[in-house]
């Protein structure tokens, strides 16, 4: 069995204002546990437990856009290091990160 997540990165006017988890323990190969947590996505969202979004030091939030070169650098892991300690999980842990945007799931 394994911990993954799906992970909800709230964004309100183009800024990352906070993030919400569900963890499971699931059995199976990477896809299958993907597909589990991408069915779950939009009913997760009310569910999940909230945690706070990095902030700088003026207390401004993250935009959006700046997340984004995180991810593609493979850097956003560092974003979510509370969830995963709060989770359990172990290192690279397979999660599933869906934004909300304005209120909205996008679940692809």
């Amino acid at each position: 069995m394994e911990v993954i997540l799906n992970i909800y990165l709230i964004i309100e006017n183009g800024m990352v204002v906070g993030f919400k988890a569900k963890s499971y323990k699931q059995e199976g190969d990477d896809y299958d546990k993907i597909q589990f947590l991408k069915e779950r996505a939009a009913g997760d969202f009310e569910s999940a437990v909230k945690f706070d979004a990095p902030q700088n030091e003026r207390g401004k939030f993250m935009k959006y856009s700046m997340f984004a070169k995180f991810e593609k650098q493979g850097m956003h892991f560092q974003l979510f290091e509370e969830i995963f300690r709060t989770c359990g999980v172990p290192e690279n842990p397979l999660i599933c990160v869906t934004p909300v945007v304005d209120g909205e799931v996008f679940n692809q």
